[in-house]
């Protein structure tokens, strides 16, 4: 006996089917396609909703003593310091930085 039985009649549904197919290959096929990624888009949309809020919630959350401290701990800057220090090579050779 094979590991794979073949049925050399087609059942009377599957002759059935394939004359659907035939005869209305839109409805069978591209109708519930169609329907499937409408209603994906539907349902798929509150929950990307909810991932961004969430990360939004995330990220943008500080508290009220924070936000008040938030400018308090700057350094002062001196362009000559920043000058000097950033590019100790290029000014110490002679190249002239624009």
């Amino acid at each position: 006996m094979p590991t794979f039985q073949s049925k050399k009649y087609p059942t009377q549904a599957a002759v059935r089917y394939r004359a659907a197919v035939q005869q209305h290959p839109f409805l069978l096929f591209g109708l519930p396609f169609i329907v499937l990624m409408v209603s994906g888009s539907f349902f798929l949309t509150p929950a990307t909703a909810l991932r961004y809020e969430k990360h939004d919630k995330k990220v943008t959350q500080m508290s009220k003593e924070e936000a008040l401290n938030v400018g308090k701990n700057k350094r002062k800057v001196d362009m000559k310091e920043e000058y000097y220090v950033r590019f100790p090579t290029a000014v110490s050779v002679g190249y002239v930085l624009t």
